[in-house]
């Protein structure tokens, strides 16, 4: 019998391994981000409280175009940097969630920094 690995276990055990090293705090919060299939989510999360302080992913009912591909994910980190500018943040730390910094991660971490957000 043929076992393929858990791709998803697998990542999640890198997301442990680089959540041990990151914390967000209140003035430099934590740039999270979660890739699925058809979508892409921000968050930039304050771990010091616990609280979300801005959030953007490609399911907002304002959002058009298809959700799972790089542009989509440039223009999602556009929209946290300037979430963020509203609350006055202008520096984070990036959480890349255990994805390889490739792809629509790298788009959207390319859109927060035209956006304004410093990492």
């Amino acid at each position: 019998m043929v076992t393929k690995p858990d791709s998803n276990k697998a990542r999640l055990k890198r997301h442990k391994r680089v959540r041990a090293k990151v914390k967000g705090t209140p003035e430099c919060p934590r740039l999270n981000v979660f890739r699925s299939l058809k979508h892409i989510y921000a968050q930039l999360i304050d771990d010091v409280n616990g609280v979300t302080i801005c959030a953007a992913s490609t399911v907002e009912k304002g959002f058009e175009g298809y959700g799972g591909n790089a542009e989509a994910a440039k223009k999602v980190g556009k929209l946290i940097a300037e979430r963020a500018a509203e609350k006055n943040i202008e520096k984070c730390v990036f959480d890349r969630g255990g994805y390889i910094y490739h792809g629509r991660v790298m788009s959207l971490a390319e859109g927060a920094r035209e956006g304004g957000l410093k990492f």
